[in-house]
């Protein structure tokens, strides 16, 4: 897909890219959401899309630990159900949403982006924008050789589990290194028995991704492994650190 699609002879505009779930009369910042999707795929995803699915109780928990706090809730819209090579359409989309998103918010709603698989991919992809203040990618898709220069100065942070066998959690703990060396602060965690769709441990996923969501975004302090990992001068080997959930997480 281009950026233009052309139909009978007229070009026309691409449908957007960023989709507004929650909106706020005055944001202070936001959330955006991207699910994964395929290696390859031209095609666009289905209404019921099962990656887009798997993402909505992470949305509820969020919207729900945001409320009243002024954040703009949002998710990439993508044009292709695939990354496909060189194309990165899932990057471009999300890049292109974070542009619309700026337009709606007048650049005021430091952004925070949550991505699984691949969609965790086109969130480091994107990170660069500079709306973007961090990034939580879930059982992230992070092949060798991924670029992480321009992760320079943003807060990431890895959950990846280790019985994942779609996703390498050694590749993303390599990114995780390369990320640190780059400027980045990174916190990178292994959830214990988690696999790749996130239905191991579910409830983990969700509190793990909106405690720290939360956090990012300044509306209460981050967990304490995780605030640890982003300091300043932090080197704890990610494939060491193991998120278990504090005893008031229930």
């Amino acid at each position: 897909m281009t950026s233009m699609e052309t139909r009978r002879g007229r070009r026309t505009a691409p449908a957007p890219a960023f989709r507004l779930q929650r909106a706020a009369q005055s944001p202070t910042s936001a959330v955006l959401l991207l699910h994964g999707g395929r290696a390859d795929g031209l095609e666009p995803p289905t209404v019921w899309n099962l990656p887009d699915v798997r993402m909505r109780p992470f949305a509820r928990s969020i919207a729900r630990a945001t409320a009243g706090d002024g954040v703009v809730l949002g998710k990439v819209r993508y044009g292709c159900r695939g990354w496909n090579g060189d194309r990165a359409d899932a990057g471009r989309d999300a890049l292109r949403a974070l542009d619309e998103l700026n337009d709606l918010s007048a650049g005021r709603a430091p952004t925070v982006l949550v991505g699984h698989s691949m969609g965790g991919r086109a969130a480091l992809h994107a990170a660069g924008h500079p709306l973007v203040s961090a990034v939580v990618a879930l059982a992230p898709w992070c092949p060798a050789g991924e670029p992480v220069d321009h992760l320079a100065g943003k807060r990431v942070v890895l959950l990846h589990g280790d019985r994942d066998r779609v996703t390498d959690p050694r590749e993303t703990w390599a990114f995780a290194a390369r990320a640190r060396a780059a400027g980045a602060e990174v916190c990178a965690l292994r959830m214990p028995g988690g696999d790749h769709a996130m239905l191991r441990r579910a409830v983990d996923w969700h509190r793990f991704t909106t405690r720290v969501v939360a956090g990012l975004l300044g509306l209460e302090p981050l967990p304490p492994k995780v605030a640890a990992s982003l300091a300043p001068g932090a080197v704890t080997a990610a494939e060491d650190s193991v998120w278990e959930p504090a005893p008031e997480d229930g």
